[in-house]
This record gives structure tokens, C-alpha cells and sequence, in this order.
């Protein structure tokens, strides 16, 4: 008899990839370049003051805060901060890291349900978050009644939607990435993964594959997101741009490259 293994839990994948000692500014070098960057903490800034000109406070719940790369920035802002991370290891992290923080709440979300134990928040914000879920659309859905009237939502380093994109902009992306892959010295893990993906063959049992969700169903639509926030909030914009790992790469691309990223910045929940 043949016993087929569990396919593992997105938690486990999500442990796997995020384990103890993961460095996720290595991991995630694209935000580390200066005009992403400043262009997401201005923003992050600019969400905090609108809404605690229209509320009187700005109680944040962020989704897959990592190691809380921007969570300092949200409570320099102004705002009361509920982080949710489906990873152990960088659970601890942030409890460590914010134990004598109290505007800084840190919940463990071993089954992707935690966001609903913040209750009603004035803003919501997802940063690299998106495009590992699954079902990011009725996610976001159901953040959406967790906002109050004046509140927002704010969406950073999602891949914009596959089939909208060139195959110009689809190349570079790519190469883009397998370049950095390399120069990481990661060329065996770069070959497989490229050459999975280039089959159109997708392993759940690999983290490579099921926690960078997006390489499964082509991005995220940013246009059905929009679509999705419009008639919640007087004010949705979709900020598009290019972006990638390697530095040189991102200087280059910004000035001649197609956008191949996208953040939503949604204002003043009806």
C-alpha cells in the first residue's frame, strides 16, 4: 500500500521559507532600494496622518509583518500596531523585538485567521503580503469590513497581473530575477525553479513554489483589487513601477524598464 504524503500547510511552507535565522531584508532586497523605500514609508506616513485627521487615532493592522521592517515607521507615525505573521520563528522575533512596546500588538496566525481578532482598525496595510495568498481578492474582502468610516487600506510589492504585462516586461522581470538568484550563489536552486516554472509544473510541497503564490495564478490583478476597494473608498489609486532585487538592475529598470510591481493606496472608508 501506498501512503501519500500531507501536502503541508501553508504555516509549514511559510516556516520552511521563514525559518529561525531568515534575513528577510536579504530575502527581500527590493525594498531596501532607497526610492521604493521612501516611496512606501511616505506613503505609510501619509496614511497615519489622514486618518488621524479624520479619526482622532490610527489603530494599524498589518498583515505579515515579517520582522517588522516597517512596523517602526507606522508607530514613529502615530499609529497603534496589531501584526499578524503565519511564521513561528519570526513570531517570537517581533515579541522580542516589541516587548516593551505598548503600541505594538503581535498575534501568532497559524491559520490565516488571526487579522479577524484586531476587531474594527482604522487602516489596514499589506506590504509583500498579497501575492502569497491564496485567495488574496475575498481576503481583502473581508479586511475591508474590518475598516471604519475615515479609514484606509494600503497594498505594497504585489506583481502586477500576468496577462496585462508585455512579454517585454515579462523577459526582463525573469532575467532579472535569475540574474540576482546567481549572484546570491543559489544557481542549482535558480535552475529548478526556473525550469519548474517554465514547464508550468508547481510542487506543493515546495516552498519556492506555493509561498511566492503568485507564479501559480500569473500575479496579482491589481484592476479586480481596485475594482474590489472602489465602492468602499471615496479615493483608490494604483501606484505602478519597477522592481526588482539587484541594485543595479533597479536603477537601470526605473529609468528605461516597464513596471512589472504595484502598491493600492485606498482612502476614507465610506
Amino acid at each position: 500500500m501506498t501512503i501519500t504524503p500531507a501536502k503541508p500547510s501553508m504555516r509549514e511552507l511559510q516556516e520552511r521559507e521563514h525559518g529561525i535565522g531568515h534575513d528577510y531584508a536579504k530575502g527581500s532586497p527590493h525594498i531596501r532600494h532607497h526610492t521604493i523605500r521612501d516611496r512606501l514609508i511616505g506613503n505609510l506616513h501619509a496614511l497615519v496622518q489622514g486618518v488621524i485627521d479624520r479619526n482622532g487615532q490610527c489603530r494599524v493592522l498589518e498583515l505579515g509583518a515579517g520582522h517588522g521592517t516597517f512596523t517602526d515607521h507606522l508607530v514613529a507615525a502615530g499609529a497603534q500596531v496589531t501584526v499578524t505573521e503565519m511564521s513561528e520563528p519570526s513570531v517570537r522575533f517581533l515579541q522580542s523585538r516589541f516587548r516593551r512596546n505598548p503600541n505594538v500588538t503581535v498575534l501568532y496566525d497559524k491559520d490565516g485567521t488571526a487579522a479577524c481578532q484586531a476587531g474594527p482598525v482604522d487602516a489596514v496595510v499589506c506590504i509583500s503580503v498579497l501575492h502569497h495568498i491564496p485567495d488574496y481578492l475575498g481576503t481583502v474582502d473581508q479586511l475591508i469590513d474590518q475598516v471604519v468610516p475615515g479609514g484606509a487600506f494600503l497594498s505594497a510589492q504585489d506583481p502586477l497581473w500576468y496577462p496585462r504585462r508585455s512579454s517585454l516586461s515579462m523577459r526582463l522581470d525573469r532575467n532579472a530575477y535569475f540574474l540576482w538568484r546567481l549572484g546570491q550563489g543559489q544557481l542549482r536552486r535558480g535552475l529548478a525553479t526556473r525550469l519548474r516554472r517554465r514547464r508550468g509544473v508547481y510542487d506543493e510541497a515546495n516552498e519556492a513554489d506555493m509561498v511566492e503564490y503568485h507564479v501559480v495564478r500569473d500575479g496579482v490583478d491589481e484592476e479586480a483589487l481596485r475594482r474590489l476597494l472602489a465602492p468602499a473608498f471615496k479615493k483608490v489609486e494604483v501606484q505602478q513601477y519597477w522592481s526588482t532585487q539587484s541594485g543595479l538592475l533597479q536603477a537601470a529598470g526605473e529609468r528605461f524598464f516597464p513596471p512589472t510591481t504595484f502598491g493600492l493606496f485606498a482612502r476614507d472608508r465610506r
